[in-house]
C-alpha cells in the first residue's frame, strides 16, 4: 500500500476539509492531531494506551534517535515500528529545528549544520544527505527534508537567504532518498514572517510534485495574529491534493484557524508537558490540578471525556497524584491531555463531514 489522500468534504464557507491519507502502515483521518514521540516514545505512555487516545499517527525526531540510541540500532531491531511497538503510521522530523535551536553549539554553511553533541561533546555534521540517509534507516512513513529555520525576529535578508538554501537542500534531499515507495518525503514552507517569501516558497516547493507539504518556521516565538496570518496565506497555496501539516502547532485556536486554512495535520509537545507539570487541558481551558481547590473536587476532570482518566479518577485523586509526585498522576494527566486533542480534531473532522464547522467551531474564528 502506498500513499494517496483523499477529500471526502469541505467547508463551504473557509478552506477546511476533511479527508483520508493512506500510508503504508494504516490510514490518517484528517484533520488529526499527532502526539509526539521524540525518543520512540511518548512520554510516559505505552502504544497500547496511545491507542485508546484515538491517535492514528505519532512523531519521532531524527536528531535526537541519531544520538541515542543511533538508527543502526533501530534499522537492526527493524525500523521504528518495530524497535517501539506502534504499527500505526510514524513521522520522523528531520533534525533541522533541533541542530538550529543550538546557537551556541553549531555552524552552518551551505553543505549542512556542524555541531557540538550535547550528549557527549563530539563533532557531528549533519547535511541533507546524511538526514535523510537517518530517517531511511529510522524507516518512518513520512520524513522530513532537512531545512533551516531561521528564528524570529530575524532580518529580511537573513529570512531570504535561509528559505533558498532550504529549497536547495530540499533538493539534494530528493536525491538521497533512498526508499520513495515506503516513505513519503515532505518539503517544508519556510519564510518566516514575510508573506512574499511564503508565497514564492511555496510555489517552488509545488512544482516538485512531493507527496505531502509542511508549513514549518510558526512556532519559533512569533505572536499568535502573525502565525494565523501566514498559515491563511501559505496554506491554500499548497497542492488540494496532498496532505498538508503545520509543524508544532497543538493548541486549540492555532489549530481551528489552520483548519480553516486547509490544515490537515498537527503535531505538538503540550499535552505530555503539560500532563508532566500536572496540568490538564480541558475543553480550552489549562486546569492546574496542585491547586487546592482540587482537593475535595471528586469530579472527573472532563465528565464528557470517554479517556481512562476521566472515566475512572477525580480530580481530588489527581490533585493528590501531583501533590506527592506520584508518577502516576503526570501518566494519567498525559494520557487525558492527546485524547483532549485528539477528541478536538476529531469533532472538527466530524463538523466538517455535517457541514457545521462554521456553526460549531466559528467562535475560535472571531478575529479573521
Amino acid at each position: 500500500m502506498g500513499f494517496s489522500f483523499e477529500c471526502h468534504a469541505s467547508c463551504r464557507q473557509t478552506g477546511a476539509r476533511a479527508g483520508v491519507w493512506h500510508t503504508p502502515h494504516g490510514c490518517v483521518e484528517t484533520p488529526r492531531f499527532m502526539p509526539v514521540g521524540t525518543l520512540a516514545t511518548v512520554k510516559g505512555l505505552t502504544p497500547a494506551q496511545i491507542q485508546t487516545t484515538g491517535a492514528q499517527m505519532i512523531l519521532a525526531n531524527t536528531y535526537h534517535l541519531h544520538l541515542q540510541p543511533g538508527e543502526a540500532i533501530v534499522e537492526k531491531a527493524g525500523g521504528l515500528h518495530e524497535f517501539m511497538g506502534w504499527q500505526g503510521p510514524i513521522l520522523t522530523d528531520s533534525g533541522g529545528f533541533q541542530v538550529f535551536s543550538l546557537s551556541e553549539l553549531r555552524q552552518i554553511d551551505e553543505s549542512g549544520v556542524t555541531f557540538c553533541s550535547p550528549r557527549d561533546g563530539r563533532i557531528i555534521q549533519l547535511t541533507p544527505e546524511r538526514s535523510i540517509q537517518i530517517q531511511n534507516a529510522l524507516g518512518a512513513d513520512v520524513i522530513m527534508a532537512f531545512d533551516e529555520c531561521p528564528p524570529a525576529g530575524a532580518a529580511y535578508e537573513e529570512v531570504v537567504a535561509a528559505t533558498e538554501r532550504t529549497y536547495r537542500w530540499l533538493e539534494r534531499c530528493l536525491n538521497a532518498h533512498q526508499c520513495p515507495q515506503e516513505q513519503a518525503l515532505f518539503g517544508i514552507v519556510q519564510g518566516g514572517i514575510y508573506p512574499d517569501l511564503r508565497c514564492a516558497a511555496a510555489e517552488s516547493l509545488v512544482k516538485l510534485d512531493l507527496p505531502g507539504y509542511a508549513i514549518g518556521g510558526v512556532s519559533v516565538g512569533e505572536e499568535p495574529e502573525l502565525i494565523h496570518k501566514i498559515v491563511r496565506i501559505t496554506a491554500p497555496l499548497l497542492p488540494p491534493e496532498k496532505p498538508r501539516y503545520l509543524m508544532g502547532v497543538g493548541t486549540y485556536k492555532e489549530m481551528v484557524v489552520a483548519i480553516a486554512s486547509g490544515i490537515d495535520l498537527f503535531d505538538c509537545v503540550i499535552p505530555t508537558r503539560f500532563g508532566r507539570h500536572g496540568a490538564a487541558l480541558v475543553r480550552g481551558e489549562r486546569l492546574n490540578l496542585k491547586n487546592a481547590q482540587f482537593r475535595e473536587d471528586f469530579t472527573p476532570l472532563d465528565p464528557t471525556c470517554p479517556c481512562y482518566t476521566c472515566q475512572n479518577f477525580s480530580r481530588a485523586y489527581l490533585n493528590h497524584l501531583v501533590k506527592s509526585r506520584e508518577m502516576l498522576g503526570y501518566i494519567l494527566l498525559s494520557l487525558h491531555n492527546i485524547s483532549e486533542l485528539v477528541r478536538f480534531t476529531q469533532q472538527i473532522r466530524e463538523a466538517i463531514l455535517r457541514d457545521r464547522f462554521v456553526e460549531e467551531f466559528g467562535g475560535w474564528l472571531d478575529d479573521r
